[in-house]
């Protein structure tokens, strides 16, 4: 399978301009390829193809007194760039013919020179990785890195990123091997995964509660945008301050991302299987209120792709529960569904069933959760 690992970059000044000027060349490629699609839409012609668009914008444009700083960086940016407008588009019309899962993708926009910023280099690009540990770069030079771990195997290409709090990065896509883990005893390790706001995650024998990164910030990241606010337009200090709101949207993604990492490794560790329920994330958090914002603060939807993803990679079984399963109505002994319902029905963290059962909410719908994602994974298994 193919992974992603990701170190920091300390590019010094000269290769920051370096960078800066690649970031800016791939950019206007970009936008110089997309103009011209759009004006073949809206003049009824035919669709200009990707040696075309090479060819104006890459070769000829070099060539020429207005782009001539083009030949500055590598090629293969500029490729890329141009591939990168080619998928978008792929992903626009596919998704309006409807073979594309997931959510509806919009057609391309146009790039600006603000927020994340990225170049990619492939293998025709030639970088390497020095006996020194610097990341070498064509027309860029040898970048500092700060190596965490080990690349399983030599990558296949590179993505320098810029993020918008004004770190760089390295990305690397490299083949990786799966490393399965010994196997438990599924009775008593298998686990249902119930998600929510008041624990972050209730599983079996264990909670997790809610770390609330956003909210910790909050404050700090309301003063920050107040005096963002207060800044004129286009001065230094309007900048300086949009540097510091976006340092704070860094650390509290840094810690979230590390959050959700650890606390997946450890649920694949000690658990043979892992049953989550489906969540329409998306469309929990596009009502708006307060509840809203600690949907986007738990970033649930990231937990269930992680955990799935190393349930793949170490031999763990792994099914997502449907979101109509009424996993908090159903009692856990009798099978009827008389637990509590709606937005009021929130608020009440324990319930008696008919049958005498007293529930706590969370508990009874894990315990329900685990039982519908065995019987899942066990309609899914060719031998049954």
């Amino acid at each position: 399978m193919k992974l992603r690992y990701q170190f920091r970059l300390y590019p010094s000044a000269h290769q920051r301009a370096q960078l800066a000027r690649a970031f800016g060349c791939a950019r206007v490629v970009f936008n110089d390829a997309l103009r011209a699609r759009q004006d073949a839409y809206k003049q009824g012609a035919k669709r200009p193809g990707a040696a075309e668009l090479s060819k104006r914008f890459i070769t000829d444009a070099k060539k020429t007194g207005e782009r001539h700083w083009l030949d500055e960086v590598s090629a293969v940016v500029l490729q890329q760039s141009l591939r990168d407008l080619e998928t978008a588009y792929s992903n626009f019309f596919a998704s309006k013919k409807g073979t594309r899962k997931g959510p509806k993708m919009g057609p391309p926009k146009f790039k600006k020179k603000a927020g994340r910023q990225a170049v990619r280099f492939t293998s025709n690009a030639r970088f390497s990785i020095t006996e020194g540990g610097a990341l070498r770069l064509p027309k860029i030079g040898d970048v500092k890195v700060r190596w965490s771990r080990e690349l399983p195997s030599a990558p296949s290409s590179v993505t320098v990123v810029k993020d918008a709090s004004g770190r760089y990065f390295a990305s690397f896509v490299v083949e990786a091997e799966d490393k399965p883990l010994p196997e438990l005893d599924l009775d008593d390790t298998e686990t249902g995964i119930d998600l929510g706001l008041s624990a972050y995650a209730v599983l079996r024998g264990r909670k997790i509660s809610s770390p609330k990164f956003f909210r910790r910030q909050e404050k700090k990241l309301r003063r920050a945008q107040r005096k963002l606010s207060r800044a004129e337009k286009g001065s230094s200090n309007r900048r300086k301050a949009k540097l510091a709101v976006s340092k704070i949207h860094a650390k509290i993604a840094d810690k979230r991302r590390d959050f959700i990492e650890r606390e997946t490794t450890r649920i694949v560790g000690e658990s043979q299987a892992a049953y989550v329920e489906d969540l329409n994330v998306k469309g929990m958090g596009s009502k708006k209120g307060k509840r809203a914002k600690s949907v986007h603060d738990q970033s649930l939807g990231m937990f269930a792709r992680t955990l799935e993803a190393k349930c793949g990679r170490y031999g763990r079984e792994f099914a997502k529960v449907s979101r109509w399963f009424p996993s908090t109505q159903m009692c856990s002994r009798c099978g009827s569904i008389e637990g509590p319902k709606g937005l009021e029905g929130l608020k009440i963290r324990k319930w008696t069933c008919s049958c005498g059962a007293r529930h706590d909410r969370d508990e009874n719908a894990e315990l329900n959760m685990r039982r519908e994602g065995r019987r899942i994974v066990a309609e899914g298994r060719p031998d049954t």
